[in-house]
């Protein structure tokens, strides 16, 4: 399936205050929809963070995302093994393609790959 990052979505009430906070570790914000910001460390790309106040495209917000090569396998995978699939497969207008599912310990996965 090929791994290719694995980033916390960590909920914030406050955007600002939060950016603030980790550019004085070095990150800097790499994406800002409004509802989700992404930071990013400026040496190591996948170095990276998740902000969200919550998932407006979703029915839930989720704990982490694991960005995939193949996000269609990871899904079969997922399925097939009878894990709890929370949000179905969806290809988003903002570039991802995605589905969430829940872990053995009821955190639930964004699990993601990026359209070209």
């Amino acid at each position: 399936m090929g791994i290719k990052r694995v980033v916390p979505d960590i909920r914030t009430e406050s955007f600002e205050d939060s950016r603030a906070f980790y550019e004085r570790l070095g990150f800097e914000e790499v994406m800002n929809l409004g509802w989700v910001m992404a930071l990013a460390s400026p040496d190591n790309p996948t170095a990276q963070l998740i902000f969200m106040e919550r998932d407006v495209s979703a029915p839930v917000t989720p704990d982490m995302s694991i960005e995939v090569a193949d996000v269609d396998a990871a899904h079969e995978a997922m399925r097939a093994a009878g894990a709890e699939i929370v949000h179905p497969l969806t290809d988003e207008e903002w570039g991802v393609r995605r589905f969430f599912v829940r872990d053995p310990n009821g955190r639930v996965v964004n699990v993601v790959a990026h359209r070209a």
